[in-house]
């Protein structure tokens, strides 16, 4: 979007916000009625988004105002003068809706994602880690479950003994000492927002168990930063009501690339698996 426009400005605002679901209806009801935020009641702004009016002024503090009044003032105040032809700004972008901000958000993610793998190192010594643990667990709960079943998944393909963890409770450290009886050394984990207490627990249990945690998630400053050997971010996308994680996923694909460069027998196993799934016509051609 164009950096003048009101879209853009309301965006801006809301970059880098941790917001809760309701808070973030909130902010694209905002950015839809761009040029009338700064003159919404409160009131009005709640039957937008079709919140509460207490959602509202709930959002407003978690921006850094005092409530909604101080926002609005704040909106109007950075809000410039229309041009003489009645608009506010201009340029291609301004036109793009919420669901293509959010696609051209995902792309600087993942561009992002690239700048920090220039430097291949971290990333080769998280895979010679995951490679050399037998059994190798591998930890997501709640919003990153579907990222630690998905590395799991492809990381049993080549990796002779895989263990997901994807549901918390009490069995989360009966699990980790059952990996750590069996000859355990790493543990991967997929660490997203909102950060459940569970997870900041479970890395802190591994490494008191003397597994090595690696650790995939949102920034370098998140919680599980304190308890993770080797941390590599990789940014979600926070432009619609629940987080996007492309960036996330990639970055578990590379460990993975990098996991089988530390499995010599990687590519055999491979091989066998598709020649068994051929003799069994797993797939549709």
């Amino acid at each position: 979007m164009s950096g003048s426009s009101p879209a853009a400005r309301l965006q801006r605002l809301f970059e880098g916000q941790r917001l809760t679901p309701t808070q973030r209806r909130i902010a694209h009801s905002m950015v839809r009625r761009a040029a009338d935020a700064p003159f919404l009641s409160s009131v009005e702004l709640a039957e937008l988004a079709g919140v509460s009016q207490p959602s509202v002024t709930r959002f407003a503090v978690a921006l850094g105002f005092d409530g909604y009044p101080a926002l609005r003032r704040h909106l109007r105040e950075v809000s410039p003068a229309e041009s003489a032809d009645g608009s506010a700004g201009d340029g291609a972008e301004d036109s793009l809706n919420e669901y293509q901000q959010a696609v051209r958000a995902e792309i600087e993610n993942l561009r992002q994602l690239s700048e920090l793998l220039a430097d291949p190192a971290p990333v080769e010594r998280a895979g010679r880690l995951l490679a050399a643990s037998r059994p190798l667990l591998v930890l997501g709960l709640r919003a990153a479950s579907s990222q630690a079943r998905g590395f799991g998944y492809f990381a049993a393909k080549v990796h002779p003994d895989v263990r997901v963890i994807d549901e918390g409770g009490s069995m989360l450290h009966d699990r980790v000492d059952a990996a750590v009886r069996a000859g355990a050394s790493a543990l991967m984990c997929f660490a997203l927002p909102r950060h459940p207490r569970e997870v900041v627990d479970g890395l802190a249990y591994a490494r008191e168990r003397g597994l090595t945690t690696v650790t995939v998630a949102d920034s370098a400053f998140a919680p599980v930063a304190a308890h993770s050997d080797l941390l590599i971010p990789a940014a979600v996308g926070t432009g619609l009501a629940f987080d996007t994680a492309c960036a996330p996923m990639l970055l578990g694909r590379v460990l993975l690339e990098a996991m089988c460069d530390g499995l010599p027998e990687a590519q055999a196993r491979l091989e066998e698996f598709d020649a068994r799934a051929a003799s069994r016509g797993l797939f549709v051609e």
